[in-house]
């Protein structure tokens, strides 16, 4: 540890590096949000499991939109044929935001929403159903995913080019900083690059250097970055090397950090100070005695919670085969609220620092980060990066060299490449077709009903928006109020700018 300054390289807790928390009094001040990310079948039935969710203690709410939704097709669409509800809550219109949030109050709850390039219209259906309920766009709290960097780098679920969507989350940005103050407009994800198959190092950089990325964008529309740069929040993975991981969380608030007051010139400390949602790791997650994923999913959860995580998800043990049960994700629960109340890991912030082993393990992920980071600006910065291949190269690397390491036995997988048994089958949820059936009906019902020319109108203003210079947003939120739906407005979207394919990449 020869050179390590206390004073310049951990601070205090709540205090510039921020290595060793945002928050001067962390968890004894408050815990970190419970959540569950849930949604699926329609929205009455994600609405019905968001209720026992809350029953049972959990303190936030997290959307999952199924795979029509995401890739912004409504049900009916032919192309949603099959995956309606399957694998999150189909939501296509301000009917179904309505049932969604039934007998919820938007006032009182922090919602998170994994949408990415819809985000901006799911975004303006949730302000649409808070002001029918009273609740004005300034008391929302919660956040959108909203980060289609990292979807060309490893998640996949683009439809516009990089070039426009960056557009539309800056006209977020701007929107967000004067209408919804307490809401996070993008989670930056690493979540889904670790997921993809890459390295701690790797999400930990690629992250850090999207976030910079939105920073840019931002400030170069004229944005000042201390009126933004506070409520971008982060979402990391929490993978099963159990000391990797907390030296992840507090390398890149120190990265953050530092960055954010010496390269973009923030003023503010909360500009400085980088904020986390946690999931665990759903691919460590194994088909193969699944009770195992329990114990899997504590050690990760440990892991974000000494690691200074401000909001978390537990996955459920039954993920690799569907979407959790209801025991299934009450279990999940449990695990949060037992660390929370039981271990004792609440009381003390930072515990492990100054571990001559974590503190060394800190500064080696910072610098393999900033290596990242110098051959990122040397290809010409992460968009230039996403359209030449360099991140997915890098990722489908990282995930074949684990792969490797697997089948030669060098990594042990408990239940898979050692220490086997039979499978043995378990009580899964499953998706009933009628559930299709249901959600096309009720959408061609409220189509049927809507006022035609006042759809064609806000639509009409949506693509003079897209089109020219003028925030998209306010367009977006008088259409989805004038029951236009979000595949419809993502169709005049994807008119005015156009597909992305990705070039294929070889290594």
């Amino acid at each position: 540890m020869a050179g390590l300054d206390p004073a310049r390289d951990l601070g205090e807790p709540g205090q510039y590096p921020f290595t060793r928390g945002p928050y001067d009094t962390m968890y004894r001040g408050r815990l970190c949000t419970m959540r569950q990310v849930s949604g699926f079948g329609t929205a009455r039935d994600t609405n019905q499991r968001y209720h026992y969710l809350l029953s049972k203690g959990q303190t936030g709410l997290s959307v999952a939109f199924d795979m029509p939704t995401l890739m912004g097709y409504d049900s009916d669409h032919a192309r949603s044929e099959g995956e309606v509800g399957r694998e999150g809550v189909a939501v296509c219109s301000i009917q179904n935001m309505r049932t969604l949030f039934d007998r919820i109050n938007l006032g009182d709850v922090s919602t998170s929403m994994t949408i990415n390039s819809p985000a901006a219209i799911l975004l303006a259906l949730y302000v649409a159903v808070a002001e029918e309920q009273g609740v004005r766009p300034d008391r929302l709290r919660g956040t959108t995913q909203n980060d289609i960097l990292k979807e060309y780098q490893a998640q996949k679920e683009y439809i516009f080019p990089p070039r426009p969507s960056m557009r539309i989350i800056t006209d977020m940005l701007a929107f967000c900083s004067g209408q919804l103050p307490k809401w996070n407009p993008i989670s930056v994800s690493g979540y889904h690059i670790r997921e993809a198959g890459s390295t701690a190092v790797q999400e930990l950089a690629f992250t850090l250097a999207n976030g910079f990325a939105y920073v840019e964008a931002g400030m170069a529309v004229g944005l000042d970055v201390d009126d933004f740069a506070p409520r971008l929040s982060f979402f990391f993975n929490s993978h099963t090397d159990f000391f990797e991981e907390i030296a992840k969380y507090r390398a890149a608030r120190r990265i953050w950090a530092k960055r954010l007051r010496n390269k973009y010139g923030a003023k503010k400390a909360e500009s400085w100070r980088l904020r986390f949602h946690t999931q665990t790791a759903g691919v460590s997650l194994t088909a193969q005695q699944p009770e195992n994923n329990i114990v899997r999913t504590a050690y990760e959860a440990l892991a974000a919670v000494l690691g200074g995580t401000q909001s978390l998800h537990t996955n459920s043990f039954d993920e690799a085969l569907a979407l959790p049960t209801e025991q299934a994700v009450k279990i999940a629960l449990r695990t949060q609220q037992i660390i929370a109340h039981e271990t004792g890991v609440t009381a003390t912030i930072d515990p492990l620092a100054g571990s001559f082993f974590l503190e060394d393990l800190t500064n080696r992920m910072e610098e393999e980060a900033e290596k990242y980071f110098t051959e990122i600006d040397r290809r010409g910065g992460v968009i230039e990066a996403i359209e030449t291949g360099f991140f997915q190269r890098d990722i489908a690397r990282a995930a074949y060299e684990f792969q490797l390491q697997v089948e030669r036995n060098e990594r042990i997988i408990v239940g898979v490449n050692d220490f086997t048994e039979p499978f043995q089958p378990i009580e899964i949820l499953k998706i009933s077709p009628k559930v299709e059936e249901d959600q096309i009906a009720e959408l061609r019902a409220f189509k049927a009903g809507r006022d035609g020319q006042r759809v064609q109108t806000c639509l009409a203003a949506a693509e003079r928006a897209a089109r020219g210079k003028d925030n998209l947003m306010p367009p977006i939120l008088d259409a989805v109020k004038a029951e236009v739906t979000m595949g419809e407005i993502i169709d005049v979207l994807r008119r005015v700018f156009g597909t992305w394919r990705e070039p294929p990449t070889y290594w």
